[in-house]
């Protein structure tokens, strides 16, 4: 009697294209994983812009009106009565050009500072890099300023080509430097503040308020030489204060550039950013559970 032996084939496990697991490390930034998630970037950017102007009259040209108004007002009260723009600038281009900033630095570091709060559904039922949604609002925050700055340079061009009244520098071309400190301060402030706000609820109502002090404290509406200078030291020690003084010594020619405090913006900026990511990167393992 011959026995036979009946081989019974073996089931390959599954292979996965991706594996979602608990990452390592106590920051993480996967650029690839965030390059490979673009088209959701783009859509959660297409989002900003529909949602917000889809059932307006005047839809994107609000982009315009917004700071086109901000600045009357500011010249009206800031140049005329307070007296505090500088001498041969005109007010127009000293108050669009830095109300056009301040907003898309304002705008970013109140819209990342909601990014767990807001979207607590969405991030409970589907899977994507959490990064996904602050970097979405600092880029169509970005764009937001592109449109805005435009209509600043057709005014700066007037004065510069027309009138001969104003005299920019070369360190114009420094502008993509003063925006990425910008970009870098707002989101890493943001993403500080919405770590914070999924176990302290209250610092939601705090934000805004803070940030309308922080303009005072920045010099928006006036030159740092209107500070005296044995005060000055204490607004230099905002990062903001070097980037909005160099970009106005570069479109304006009236300012200050100091590579110093350049630089100290960067690297506070840094650390800022990098404590962000620690602090992001901590909170999103668990916020489902406290928000």
């Amino acid at each position: 009697m011959s026995s036979t032996t009946s081989s019974v084939p073996q089931v390959n496990e599954e292979q996965w294209d991706d594996i979602i697991g608990e990452q390592k490390g106590k920051v993480r930034l996967n650029v690839k994983e965030i390059w490979r998630y673009r088209d959701l970037l783009t859509l959660f950017v297409k989002r900003d812009f529909v949602t917000v102007y889809k059932q307006t009259i005047l839809g994107p040209v609000w982009f315009l009106i917004q700071p086109i108004f901000t600045t009357l007002i500011y010249i009206a009260v800031f140049g005329r009565v307070a007296k505090l723009t500088p001498a041969n600038v005109p007010p127009i281009l000293f108050y669009l050009g830095s109300v056009s900033l301040w907003n898309y630095f304002a705008d970013t570091l109140n819209v990342t500072s909601k990014t767990f709060t807001d979207n607590a559904a969405v991030f409970g039922k589907v899977y994507f890099p959490r990064m996904i949604l602050p970097l979405s609002k600092v880029v169509s925050g970005l764009i937001k300023l592109v449109i805005q700055f435009g209509l600043f340079l057709i005014f700066w061009a007037y004065f510069v080509f027309v009138k001969q009244t104003v005299h920019p520098t070369y360190t114009m071309i420094y502008m993509p430097f003063f925006l990425l400190l910008l970009a870098v301060l707002s989101m890493g402030v943001g993403i500080i503040i919405t770590s914070l706000t999924t176990k302290y609820r209250d610092l939601n109502f705090l934000i805004s308020f803070a940030v309308q002090l922080l303009m005072y404290a920045t010099p928006v509406i006036y030159p740092v030489s209107l500070v005296s200078s044995k005060r000055q030291i204490w607004l230099w020690l905002n990062p903001l204060t070097s980037i909005f003084e160099a970009f106005k010594y570069s479109f304006l020619g009236k300012g200050t550039l100091n590579y110093f405090w350049l630089g100290y913006s960067a690297v506070f900026t840094i650390i800022v950013f990098l404590f962000g990511l620690l602090m992001f990167s901590r909170v999103e393992r668990r916020f489902i559970d406290t928000v």
